[in-house]
């Protein structure tokens, strides 16, 4: 026994299938289109500001709107479900808990189906959008359809998958890679079977103009039995691709990464080797590495894990670098950080060797289960090399001991730094040394172009600054970022008036990350936190008493 296929079309498709041209029987005379109604561009300008739901109403219009109206409305798709729901009511049942067809498809429906899906330039699969009761029915259209896959979505530029890999969704994914795609992003779990495979293995020749594609896994306790699974139907694809200029990837193999480094267009470039053994060992030969990136970023379960891969290049040229230190297990990944071979300073000295000094301009190291990881300022010496670096950006690297001396030696070499960032969080006890006030001064005169600065310090330490004027006539206006983590504080008004006088354009200290472990569990967070507030309650007070003296000195001119 078969019951009816329940549907009711969703806003944005209502009326768009019975869609008929405007009416001659009204008596009363035609109104007179104004002319900025006839530009094209005009149109597609209103189309694109139109709320969603109201676009099929618009697209009924006029013949002048229906066209940029529907392109409006089926351009970027969140779910595949429109396409199924958009089809009448009654063409499909279920029948025994399968859906099945009712009856045949007429050409009439096909084409508009095709009008429709032609109009999309880009979907999104998750698995919630993409439930059984629609991957069933749109399976089984396309298994019916009289046009080749390509012709379903022949404008399709980026499709982003985030659902399962199963049998059952491999007949929509290979119908969505058409030659037209230029990104795509999918996410792999373990549920991925061969069918669903075997498609992505084709990606090479079904997508070859793909400019971007990034790939990932779902990181589970059985990830190098997946990698392992996966890895030789993502690596041939990718390397026959050669258009590419944005690509994130595991640790698929050497050939993805030679493929790579011969890629002219290649601007940015994501590795994820957190799942890889691979690199547990010294290289034992280099690639050549790469000669015009901007955007190099690489995730590593230890910080040896990291130098390994800067120790097989022969060269990096990239203006950015972003690198992640973050190792499932705490235990393991501090055994690491305190042998002779991980340590922070023989990374960076790697850093230095490969990478273009005057080419990068971002560098940051985030390190995750850094506790009782101590650091010295001596570590960081290398990047002195950088002389161009705008951003410098540190976090996880343990209890860092640094003077007034030795910040003021690291910024003397970045004097084009606009945002530093170095830690937000210091177990401050005998053998932690942290800047003053006066380094803070100092690091003002070093880097004039500082508008984002997040460090702990000794706020206690502030004698022999004038509170009138505690630059000494140097002040920084266009700070807008201030993070200073569990800096100590005894005096907030003294605090409140030594930021303003150094940063007189900045509306209050940012208190975010006491909200964020490990500053959310002290033991004092309640009463350090509420000194900040109160230094922030003052810096806000300044800021009315400025606004009212300008005020009442434009009233005198």
């Amino acid at each position: 026994m078969t019951t009816a296929y329940a549907q009711s079309a969703p806003n944005f498709s209502d009326g768009l299938l019975n869609m008929t041209e405007p009416s001659n029987l009204n008596p009363s005379p035609p109104l007179v289109m104004h002319p900025a109604l006839t530009n094209l561009e005009v149109i597609c300008t209103i189309s694109s500001y139109t709320q969603r739901g109201s676009l099929p109403a618009l697209a009924s219009t006029c013949r002048a709107f229906k066209h940029p109206a529907l392109n409006a409305l089926w351009r970027d798709l969140q779910s595949v479900e429109p396409l199924v729901k958009c089809l009448p009511s009654d063409l499909f049942s279920i029948d025994q808990d399968r859906v099945v067809l009712q009856k045949p498809i007429d050409s009439k429906l096909w084409d508009t189906l095709f009008e429709y899906s032609s109009r999309v330039h880009s979907i999104t699969v998750t698995q919630k959008s993409i439930p059984s009761t629609v991957i069933e029915p749109l399976s089984m259209l396309m298994l019916s359809s009289p046009s080749t896959t390509a012709s379903w979505f022949p404008n399709l530029h980026k499709l982003t998958w985030h659902a399962d890999g199963t049998h059952i969704f491999a007949p929509f994914l290979r119908m969505a890679l058409v030659p037209s795609m230029l990104a795509l992003h999918v996410e792999i779990s373990s549920a991925s079977d061969s069918t669903f495979l075997s498609v992505l293995s084709s990606l090479g020749t079904l997508c070859p103009y793909l400019q971007n594609v990034t790939m990932r896994a779902r990181h589970q306790s059985d990830d190098f039995k997946l990698l392992r699974k996966i890895s030789p139907f993502i690596a041939r694809p990718i390397s026959q691709l050669h258009h590419l200029h944005t690509l994130s990837v595991w640790d698929a193999g050497s050939e993805i990464t030679e493929h790579v480094m011969k890629i002219r267009a290649m601007q940015s470039l994501s590795l994820d080797l957190r799942p890889s053994s691979t690199w547990n060992e010294k290289p034992r030969f280099q690639f050549p590495g790469f000669d015009d990136l901007k955007w190099f970023s690489l995730s590593t379960e230890t910080i040896e894990h990291a130098s390994n891969v800067f120790r097989s290049l022969q060269i990096v040229k990239s203006k950015k670098i972003k690198v992640d230190i973050t190792s499932h297990n705490e235990t393991d990944s501090l055994s690491i950080f305190f042998s002779e071979i991980a340590t922070i300073s023989q990374f960076l000295t790697i850093l230095k060797e490969r990478c273009d000094h005057d080419k990068l301009e971002y560098f940051s190291l985030s390190i995750g289960y850094s506790k009782g990881l101590r650091t010295k300022s001596g570590d960081f010496m290398s990047l002195r090399a950088f002389p161009n670096l705008t951003h410098l950006l540190i976090e996880g690297a343990g209890h860092i001991s640094m003077s007034d001396e030795a910040l003021c030696q690291l910024a003397r070499a970045w004097p084009k730094l606009r945002v530093l960032k170095i830690s937000s969080f210091i177990a401050t006890n005998g053998s932690t040394e942290v800047p003053t006030f006066h380094g803070l001064i100092n690091l003002l005169w070093c880097c004039p172009a500082l508008t984002s600065l997040a460090l702990v310090i000794d706020t206690t330490k502030s004698g022999g600054i004038d509170l009138k004027c505690p630059g000494g006539g140097r002040c920084n206006k266009r700070l807008e970022f201030l993070t200073l983590g569990n800096s100590r504080i005894s005096d907030p008004v003294n605090v409140a008036l030594i930021i303003s006088g150094l940063f007189p354009y900045l509306k209050q200290v940012d208190l975010s990350c006491w909200q964020r472990p490990p500053m959310n569990t002290t033991a004092h967070r309640r009463a350090d936190m509420g000194q900040w507030e109160t230094v922030n309650m003052m810096l806000h007070g300044f800021g009315v008493a400025k606004e009212r003296s300008i005020e009442t000195w434009s009233d005198c001119l």
